[in-house]
């Protein structure tokens, strides 16, 4: 069954819901309500990663996840994944009880995977590059996540810590992005779970010529298209409809293969 993870953003610049859930009440009750929504999983992040965004420190990124993460991690019913790539963020919500760290910048802090290792956090690892290459093709990225996982395993992480990302919308051209979402099962085939975050992308926009507002039915094409393919998490914007659209996927996917 693919598992929904609902995204919490308490930054004032995200790309789609920026400044919406700055306030630590209003983002706890935005969490509590994708539970009631469906969500399996919370995905929290104190840092814009759209592109052209602006970098901030550590201990920034802490003081807007902090008082989120105290009541949550004391009273939400799910999983929650922290979205960072700084490993002292890692290490402290990690130590409040966070389950997952969800990584976009595919592990450049080299503490990482040692925070990681002694934590026994679930790791999702994100393929990112520094810069895009035109050429590269669906196996050219599969190859550099194969990669970095061994790097990771090499350094004492365990494989079932591993949740794979293809990283749709980094350091991709449209036609890559589209590629990675059309052969997913290429990542699938590394062994890992695997999540798509597609939702109000840009990808999307540029196919339909539409806003972040109105993206709704593009991600649901995506998350649908997920599900065929056997995807174990969607992180998305949009909960309760995408639940709804995975419930109804998977039952006419059963029905097909009993």
């Amino acid at each position: 069954m693919t598992r929904v993870m609902g995204i919490l953003n308490v930054t004032p610049d995200s790309f789609s819901d920026g400044g919406r859930y700055v306030d630590p009440g209003a983002a706890s009750e935005r969490a509590f309500a994708m539970v009631d929504e469906g969500a399996e999983l919370i995905d929290i992040g104190a840092e814009s990663t759209r592109p052209g965004f602006k970098p901030v420190d550590p201990d920034t990124e802490w003081q807007r996840l902090k008082p989120v993460l105290t009541r949550l991690c004391r009273e939400l019913s799910v999983p929650i994944s922290v979205d960072t790539y700084h490993a002292q963020t890692a290490r402290r919500a990690a130590d409040m009880g966070v389950d997952i760290i969800n990584d976009v910048s595919a592990a450049a802090d080299p503490d990482m995977a040692r925070i990681v290792r002694e934590t026994g956090s679930q790791y999702v690892y994100m393929h990112n590059r520094s810069h895009i290459e035109p050429s590269l093709t669906v196996d050219g990225f599969v190859a550099e996540v194969r990669y970095g996982i061994d790097r990771l395993l090499e350094s004492g992480v365990q494989p079932g810590q591993l949740i794979v990302d293809p990283g749709v919308g980094f350091a991709k051209t449209q036609a890559q992005n589209l590629a990675c979402i059309s052969e997913i099962d290429k990542f699938r085939a590394l062994g890992y779970p695997v999540l798509l975050g597609t939702s109000r992308k840009r990808v999307i926009g540029n196919v339909l010529d539409l806003p972040v507002g109105e993206r709704l039915e593009g991600s649901l094409a995506t998350a649908a298209y997920a599900v065929i393919q056997g995807v174990e998490i969607i992180r998305v914007h949009d909960v309760r409809a995408t639940v709804r659209l995975c419930r109804m996927m998977e039952a006419i996917v059963h029905a097909s293969s009993a």
